[in-house]
């Protein structure tokens, strides 16, 4: 058993953990100058398999900002994966140089793979249509801090239910605090898969499922947009017939809670509509800037400094 930790899935950490990383990134965002060499001599590598605009980005800034380095690549055919090389074997080879790896893979699992050949922590930042345990955290950053609590809220999921890997950790860590109820928003052929429902339902929490965005909206405390995935089809022409199913618009808006936050992982295409942007509520740009605060937590947390 190795004796440093990894964040394959949100599950890894206690909700006692989970608040703990919130704390410790609300400190970054307070202080950042004090934190600016706590990664002094360390590297970070950046394996991407998949593209990647935020989660890369932030993760690179994360570990710079932190006084660390950064190496790694973005396009796998400039790696030796393109000569055939295993994961077990490049994971064994990159942490030979690199005291932690973040890893994004299009198959579910790779990341848990890596982590057991991997001589340092890995960080899942993305496999396939499963998890994305590092969106999670800086959702429930961002929650926190325009909402005030993780417990108490009445939360919707809007569009690609069935491939948002974004929306099944949140839901299914969100699940495990009080209080908490879902409104699953999508098309039937996009809702949400089994293995998610069973895992809040025996944790006893309610949820609903529907097609209508409209109706739903009144009851929220946070609208969570996600995109239909075009890479995830198999076929074109389902892609096309879906992906614009759902659109917010400020029109929409008029009948939510002045105080309903509206939160998306993006990238976006259509789904919610440029007005909104202006809308105090829309904040997901602000989760941007804090998905590379709880990162630094979390790097700081998994490298013991």
């Amino acid at each position: 058993m190795s004796e440093f930790r990894n964040l394959i899935d949100p599950s890894d950490f206690s909700v006692d953990e989970l608040y703990g990383l919130i704390a410790d990134a609300q400190a970054i965002i307070s202080s950042p100058d004090d934190f600016k060499h706590t990664a002094d001599g360390k590297i970070l590598a950046s394996l991407f398999y998949e593209p990647s605009t935020r989660t890369k980005f932030s993760f690179d800034a994360a570990m710079l900002r932190l006084g660390g380095q950064v190496i790694g690549f973005s396009d796998p055919t400039t790696s030796s994966t393109a000569k055939g090389e295993t994961i077990a074997d490049s994971a064994k080879t990159v942490s030979q140089y690199a005291d932690i790896i973040v890893v994004r893979h299009p198959k579910e699992g790779t990341a848990k793979l890596m982590s057991k050949y991997a001589d340092c922590p890995v960080i899942n930042a993305g496999d396939g249509g499963h998890q994305h345990p590092t969106q999670t955290l800086t959702d429930l950053l961002t929650i926190m801090n325009c909402k005030g609590r993780l417990d108490n809220l009445t939360v919707g999921v809007c569009g690609d239910l069935k491939f948002g890997r974004t929306i099944h950790s949140l839901v299914t860590c969100l699940s495990r605090f009080e209080n908490i109820k879902f409104v699953f928003i999508s098309p039937e052929e996009l809702s949400m898969p089994g293995y998610v429902k069973e895992t809040i339902a025996k944790r006893n929490i309610e949820f609903t499922e529907t097609s209508d965005l409209e109706s739903s909206i009144p009851k929220l405390d946070i609208l969570y947009m996600s995109r239909v995935q075009r890479e995830r089809f198999v076929s074109e022409e389902e892609y096309l017939r879906l992906k614009d199913v759902f659109i917010l618009t400020a029109d929409k808006m008029k009948l939510a809670k002045p105080d309903m936050i509206v939160m998306h992982p993006l990238p976006r295409v259509n789904e919610i509509a440029t007005e909104v942007d202006s809308d105090p509520r829309a904040k997901y740009f602000e989760q941007v800037r804090y998905g590379m605060f709880i990162r630094m937590a979390l790097i700081k947390k998994l490298l013991n400094l």
